[in-house]
């Protein structure tokens, strides 16, 4: 987690580093839904590394963004939701979906 003093002076630069990499916002996406576990994350995208996947999920972690359940079972089972921090972003979240979706009708229409 960054200090106060490490967070860039611009409030949408500060967003922008939270939101982080193309991973870390489909992760975000992903808990917007329902908590999910590791492996269910790593299936649901091609090409995203068990590294990248997990360094991601420590980042957000990190900064509070989400919140990870360890369940003291026999297998163990480990479940990754989104804090409060992290679903104050469902707004933002929310907007880039929908400007997406406006884009592509427009981009279609052309």
């Amino acid at each position: 987690m960054l200090t106060k003093e490490e967070m860039p002076a611009c409030p949408v630069a500060t967003t922008v580093a939270l939101i982080g990499s193309k991973w870390k916002l489909l992760i975000r996406r992903n808990l917007l839904a329902r908590p999910w576990r590791f492996n269910e994350l790593k299936k649901d995208w091609e090409g995203i590394s068990q590294k990248v996947l997990t360094d991601s999920l420590r980042s957000l972690e990190a900064d509070g963004i989400i919140t990870r359940t360890a369940y003291p079972e026999v297998s163990p089972r480990v479940e990754y939701a989104l804090s409060e921090l992290g679903e104050s972003m469902r707004p933002i979240i929310d907007s880039m979906e929908a400007w997406g979706i406006s884009y592509k009708k427009l981009m279609a229409d052309t």
